[in-house]
């Protein structure tokens, strides 16, 4: 059974999802791939200890404390190419940002390969399923172009603002604080 509950974030209300240990997802309603590769029911449930944790952090992070996400219990669902990318995406400190060619650049090596395609890194990023927390939005375009956010860029820009970052025709343009 896959648990869930909602919060109301300042950049749109949200739906948490858990299998009742950890959380396998965080959604912005009506984002692109909403719910992802939950194919279960739903069932409220807001008492559960991870939803506590999680929208504790989520508090956090709106009010600029740049929490840990060492504590959270995550189980996001996917490929174990999927999983490594988001693996890398955690490794990004706030208020910085890589480039989807970077994130190509880790997974040749950890694979072993001499390249890997930035399109199938995207691919990967646009299906994180634990939004803000595996934080996708941190990833641009080579030349600093926000592409892509599953939830709009609009939210991206806005998340990436909250974390100091200079927006300006959607690009990053330099560090703000």
């Amino acid at each position: 059974m896959i648990y869930k509950t909602d919060y109301d974030s300042p950049i749109g209300k949200m739906i948490l999802a858990s299998d009742g240990q950890a959380l396998i997802g965080l959604w912005l309603y009506n984002q692109k791939y909403f719910l992802g590769q939950l194919h279960e029911e739903l069932v409220e449930k807001d008492d559960l200890n991870v939803f506590h944790l999680t929208k504790q952090w989520l508090d956090q992070y709106f009010n600029q404390q740049k929490p840990s996400i060492t504590n959270l219990p995550l189980a996001p669902r996917g490929s174990k190419f999927q999983k490594d990318v988001w693996q890398i995406l955690c490794e990004i400190p706030y208020g910085e940002v890589v480039t989807y060619g970077s994130i190509a650049s880790q997974m040749a090596q950890k694979m072993k390969r001499e390249t890997m395609s930035a399109q199938a890194v995207g691919g990967a990023v646009s299906h994180n399923p634990i939004s803000i927390i595996i934080p996708c939005h941190r990833v641009v375009g080579s030349n600093g172009n926000l592409t892509g956010y599953a939830g709009g860029i609009d939210k991206k820009i806005k998340l990436l603002e909250l974390e100091g970052l200079h927006i300006v025709h959607e690009k990053i343009c330099k560090k703000g604080r």
